[in-house]
C-alpha cells in the first residue's frame, strides 16, 4: 500500500493542473449541494421550533351561556393530543388586539361595541410531530357544537410548506446533477492522465503487471481528489455561514432561533459521497481505457 500511495502522490503533482480541476470542480459541487443541505436542516428546525409554539384558536358561537362553554372545553380536552385549554373571554382578546396594535389605534377608536367572539386557545402536546395531525386535530375541534370557527394559521403554514417542499425537490435535482457532473470531470481528468501515461502502462502490462496493480494508484488518486473536494467544499460553506448567520440572527431572527451548522454525522457522509464522486470517476475511466 505505500508503493501504491507514494505512486498515488506522484500523479498528482505530475499532473496537478488536471488534479486541480478536478479538486475544485468537486468542491463546488460539494459546496452548492451542502449549501441546500444546510438550508434544509434549518429551515426544518424553524419549522418545528414553530410547530411547538403554535396555538389553535377555537372561536365559540355568540350567546353561549356559562355551562355551554365549560362542556365545551371539557369536550376539547378529551380530544388526543390536546394539553391544555385557555378560555380568552372576547373583551380580553380586544385589550390584546388593541395592544398588538398600538400604531395603528385608530382605527379601533370608533368602534361601537366589541365584534370580537369568545374563544379558546388549544395548546397541543409535544408528540404532534405532522402538520397533517395538527390538522385533524383542528378539523375535530372545528366539528364540536358551538365552535364558529377555528384557526391557526393554515393558510401562510400550508403555503411556506409547499414552497419549501418545492425548493427542496429543486435542491434534490441541483445535486443529483452536480453529483453526476463531477463524476463525468473526474472521469475525463483521469482519461486525461492515464493517456499521457499510456506507453508507461502498456509496459507494466507487458512485463507482468495485473490490471488490479495499474488501478489501485488512480483509485487512491480519485479518493484523495474527493476527499480534499470535501474538505474545500465545505470549509468555504462554514466560511461563508460564520460571516452571514450573525447577520441573518440579527436581522430575521431576533432572539428567536440560532442558526446551526450541518452536523458531523452529515459532514461525514458528505466526505463519504465525495470521495465515492471521485472513484465512480476513476472507476469508468479506468474500465474504459483497460478495454481498448
Amino acid at each position: 500500500m505505500t508503493l501504491f500511495f507514494k505512486r498515488a502522490i506522484d500523479d498528482i503533482f505530475k499532473n496537478s493542473f488536471l488534479n486541480l480541476v478536478s479538486v475544485i470542480t468537486i468542491s463546488l459541487s460539494i459546496l452548492i449541494t451542502s449549501a441546500f443541505i444546510l438550508l434544509f436542516i434549518n429551515t426544518d428546525d424553524i419549522i418545528n421550533s414553530w410547530k411547538h409554539g403554535l396555538r389553535i384558536m377555537a372561536y365559540l358561537k355568540p350567546q353561549l351561556n356559562h355551562t355551554e362553554k365549560d362542556f365545551l372545553k371539557q369536550s376539547i380536552q378529551t380530544l388526543d393530543g390536546v394539553q391544555s385549554v385557555r378560555f380568552i373571554p372576547k373583551d380580553e382578546a380586544l385589550r390584546l388586539l388593541k395592544t398588538q396594535m398600538a400604531n395603528q389605534a385608530s382605527v379601533l377608536e370608533n368602534l361601537t361595541e366589541n365584534p370580537l367572539p369568545d374563544s379558546f386557545e388549544i395548546s397541543m402536546t409535544a408528540d404532534i410531530e405532522s402538520w397533517q395531525r395538527i390538522a385533524s386535530l383542528a378539523t375535530q375541534i372545528d366539528g364540536l357544537a358551538n365552535v364558529d370557527e377555528v384557526e391557526y394559521g393554515q393558510r401562510w403554514i400550508g403555503r411556506f410548506i409547499t414552497i419549501f417542499n418545492l425548493f427542496r425537490m429543486a435542491g434534490y435535482a441541483m445535486g443529483t446533477l452536480f453529483f453526476v457532473a463531477a463524476i463525468f470531470i473526474v472521469a475525463n481528468t483521469i482519461r486525461l492522465v492515464i493517456y499521457s501515461r499510456r506507453e508507461e502502462v502498456e509496459i507494466m502490462r507487458l512485463v507482468g503487471a495485473t490490471d488490479s496493480f495499474i488501478k489501485i494508484p488512480f483509485y487512491i488518486v480519485g479518493l484523495i481528489q474527493g476527499a480534499l473536494g470535501a474538505a474545500i467544499g465545505t470549509g468555504l460553506l462554514y466560511l461563508l455561514f460564520s460571516l452571514m448567520s450573525v447577520n441573518v440572527e440579527q436581522e430575521f431572527l431576533p432572539g428567536l432561533f440560532r442558526l446551526k451548522f450541518i452536523p458531523p454525522s452529515i459532514l461525514g457522509a458528505i466526505l463519504i459521497g465525495s470521495m465515492l464522486v471521485g472513484w465512480l470517476g476513476c472507476y469508468i475511466s479506468l474500465k474504459q481505457f483497460l478495454k481498448t
